[in-house]
């Protein structure tokens, strides 16, 4: 065998051995989450189910307790649906326009405004709580889910306006310049020179915020009342909640229940995910 293909070989089987590693997580709870609870106790850890047994997630989507609540995750499921939806686009079109405006039209002290925005990316989130509650307070806003999709956006802005200024700076200037003498103003610059070159920073935003958003624990804790608790806080519950027999079948139901939009946005829109991240999309 020659050092080419032995160095492939190689290659292989470490991202082999890296690949398992990092799915054998998700195959445990997939496993589990199809056993019974003799199967639990009677197998181990990496057996496969006897047969697939589907009452562990009709259990956790609507009727395990997470308290005294005994709603399973459906309502958490939907409170979060309907907090990242519209956190993902607004948090989105404020960064491109954040972003659009940094590097293409700049103003006195823009570069100034930039590197304040950047701190926002360093800043860990715990300092903001305070000040941010008191804010929702002030706003009426607390305990609501219009609530944490202020919130999001807020946190998210400082990263999407630094995905989107990074990307938009590749731009050539002589194309913006070429619209400004033909009359194109600022709005339709940016909807018909701008927008349309975007696609592949658009996805890495979309996505990237949309995992962040959705698998958030902090906010969701801290900002949620009864009634608007994303799905982290309520699979938290879930798994805390004490009873007579813990029933690791459902807790791990749960989790996969909790975790597929973000697996089913990365199966779908990963590609594009890839692709924006080569164009440029963080490069600074």
């Amino acid at each position: 065998m020659s050092t080419k293909n032995l160095s492939r070989a190689l290659l292989y089987a470490v991202l082999l051995v890296a690949a398992l590693f990092f799915l054998a997580p998700l195959y445990v709870m997939l496993a589990t989450s199809f056993k019974d609870a003799a199967q639990i106790r009677n197998g181990n850890l990496l057996s496969l189910p006897d047969s697939l047994n589907f009452d562990a997630w009709s259990l956790a989507w609507s009727s395990a307790c997470t308290g005294v609540d005994c709603r399973g995750l459906k309502p958490y499921f939907w409170n979060s649906v309907t907090m990242a939806i519209p956190a993902v686009l607004i948090s989105t079109t404020w960064g491109a326009l954040n972003g659009y405006v940094l590097s293409l039209w700049k103003f006195k002290g823009s570069e100034l405004l930039f590197g304040f925005l950047l701190f926002g990316v360093f800043m860990p989130f715990q300092v903001v709580l305070l000040p941010m509650s008191q804010v929702l307070g002030y706003l009426g806003l607390s305990s609501s889910i219009t609530g944490l999709v202020f919130v999001h956006c807020l946190a998210g802005m400082a990263g999407t306006t630094l995905f989107f200024r990074n990307y938009y700076t590749a731009i050539p200037k002589e194309l913006v310049n070429a619209a400004r003498m033909d009359g194109a103003g600022f709005w339709r610059i940016f909807w018909r020179i701008v927008l349309p070159l975007s696609t592949p920073i658009l996805m890495v935003t979309l996505i990237w915020q949309f995992t962040n958003i959705w698998n958030d624990f902090l906010f969701g804790v801290a900002f949620s009342g009864a009634d608007s608790k994303p799905i982290t806080v309520g699979l938290n519950n879930m798994a805390n909640t004490s009873s007579s027999v813990k029933n690791y079948n459902v807790d791990m139901a749960a989790a996969v229940i909790a975790g597929l939009p973000t697996m089913l946005v990365y199966v779908l829109a990963g590609q594009y995910f890839v692709k924006g991240l080569t164009a440029g999309a963080v490069k600074g």
